[in-house]
């Protein structure tokens, strides 16, 4: 059970970590993303570049909380359902900003990526005891 915690503790931070460096990225990368990302204009290329980020980066944290609790078949779930709690309220302020299909591409890929990611690399460890 600790590693299970541990291990989405530990998504949960590698993802907000990762997510806010890759934003970082692309704002000095493209001058146009920055300039609309304060009013939140963004353009198509722009929004699925935000959703590109946001993949990438919560591929690598579902592969670290894998890593740290491979013996748990809850924490993968449990990433992406606490990553969807952060990200409604925050969805429902934004909701004018964005297309629906933004919101729910977003959403839904939060808990999808967690559990399909988390899953395949924990059936790809060698399997041993493991205390959780």
């Amino acid at each position: 059970m600790l590693r299970t915690v541990l291990g989405v503790i530990a998504g949960v931070v590698a993802w907000l970590v990762l997510v806010v460096a890759a934003d970082f990225a692309l704002r000095h990368a493209w001058p146009a993303y920055a300039a609309v990302e304060k009013a939140m204009a963004f353009d198509v290329p722009m929004m699925i570049a935000r959703l590109s980020e946001s993949s990438i980066t919560l591929i690598i944290a579902a592969a670290i909380t894998a890593r740290l609790a491979p013996a748990s078949r809850v924490a993968p779930w449990a990433l992406g359902l606490v990553l969807l709690a952060l990200f409604i309220p925050v969805h429902i302020g934004v909701w004018s900003k964005f297309p629906i299909w933004y919101h729910l591409t977003f959403l839904i890929s939060l808990v999808v990526i967690s559990v399909v990611v988390g899953n395949l690399v924990r059936t790809r460890q060698p399997q041993i005891a493991v205390p959780n």
